[in-house]
């Protein structure tokens, strides 16, 4: 037991926000090591040794450990202030974020690990997750399910219908039940909003027969509408098959503002539907070198082709949006080349606005004042 308790202390510390950083390996990495352990023990002893400088020095320690949203946003300038939208950088996975009031936000899946979902909720100031949504039950959407119920309160989880892979499922619910955290499923066409937010479950449909052998396919896919922001449309890791039965059940799904792609942005999209719904903004959420190509190129020129500004987690770090019609625009935490902003002259190809929302009105029947609203959590929760 004292090798699994070490380990264990190991996991938890690892969970920390600012608990690693990259570092490079080999020897290079070895010597580079040695030469800032001498600095450190050379600047030490430097130092007077004197109270107050061991309290300044303790409260910058903390402040880099803890990163409170305020002394984030100051040092990065990110998340810019009256984001609506985020997608968190949490590698091969997908973690969403939608504003809903101060400190208060709706979470789609939870990452393949608890770190960085977390530290992205933190950077982001978000404590309270009135809805915590799993699109399906692969690992890389719910293997951080612990790090977005970490210190907030949770009022509950909400999944597809289909539990496969059954370990993942089972998983999801004792970590729940362990939290206290009710779960619930998703029900085909439901409506539900939540202060600025608005959202339908578009897919899956009930019965669908294709949630049987791909759980890919049993992804809910949600429209969202944000009072005075963007459309969303969150594909989640939908194959080429649902997204044919998504467009069969709503052929005239209007345009929208910011589409999630979906798979990480795979090889394997429906071209109509892509044209269809013509983003203004697509977002793909994949990991830095990862094992599978995502995302495709075939995937981002045809966004681009189809007049979208394409921004993924994998060169952008996390991504917020801010602002809605001309004024929409894209800030990146981080880049190639440092932050930047896909702003409407970026977007200028389709112009969506109040009319794109009029529109989506008609078609989904998404009225405030029809939309049963979800329970906000207490403070006192999770």
């Amino acid at each position: 037991w004292p090798a699994g308790w070490i380990a264990s202390v190991a996991r938890g510390g690892a969970a920390l926000p600012g608990a690693g950083i990259a570092w490079p390996g080999g020897w290079w990495g070895a010597l580079l090591l040695v030469a800032l352990t001498a600095v450190v023990l050379f600047a030490v002893r430097r130092i007077p040794r004197h109270p107050w400088t061991a309290a300044v020095c303790a409260v910058f320690l903390l402040l880099a450990v803890v990163r409170p949203p305020s002394v984030t946003r100051l040092v990065t300038g990110w998340p810019p202030p009256g984001w609506t939208f985020a997608m968190c950088d949490v590698g091969q996975g997908d973690t969403v974020v939608l504003a809903a009031g101060k400190g208060t936000a709706v979470v789609v899946d939870a990452g393949p690990d608890p770190g960085p979902p977390d530290r992205c909720l933190r950077e982001l100031g978000v404590t309270r997750v009135p809805l915590l949504l799993l699109t399906h039950f692969h690992a890389d959407h719910v293997g951080g399910l612990s790090g977005v119920l970490r210190g907030r309160a949770v009022g509950a989880i909400q999944t597809t219908a289909s539990e496969e892979p059954p370990e993942q499922a089972a998983f999801v619910r004792r970590t729940a039940a362990a939290a206290g955290v009710p779960v619930v499923r998703a029900g085909p066409g439901e409506q539900r909003r939540i202060g600025p937010l608005t959202w339908r479950v578009l897919w899956p449909r009930a019965g669908s027969a294709l949630t049987v052998d791909e759980p890919n396919d049993s992804s809910v896919t949600l429209f969202v509408r944000i009072a005075r922001g963007p459309t969303l449309l969150l594909l989640g890791d939908l194959e080429p098959p649902a997204q044919q039965g998504l467009l069969s059940d709503h052929p005239t799904l209007p345009p929208v503002d910011v589409l999630k792609v979906a798979h990480h942005g795979s090889p394997f999209q429906d071209p109509r539907l892509l044209r269809t719904v013509r983003p203004r903004l697509a977002l793909i959420s994949a990991g830095r070198d990862n094992p599978y190509g995502h995302p495709a190129p075939r995937t981002v020129e045809a966004l681009r082709a189809g007049g979208a500004a394409v921004l993924r987690t994998d060169m952008d770090g996390s991504i917020a949006v801010v602002g809605a019609g001309p004024a929409l625009r894209a800030v990146p935490r981080e880049g190639q080349s440092g932050p930047v902003s896909a702003r409407a002259e970026d977007l200028r190809q389709v112009t969506h606005g109040p009319q794109a929302g009029a529109a989506l009105d008609d078609h989904f029947g998404l009225r405030f004042d029809r939309v049963p609203e979800v329970r906000q959590p207490s403070v006192g929760g999770v």
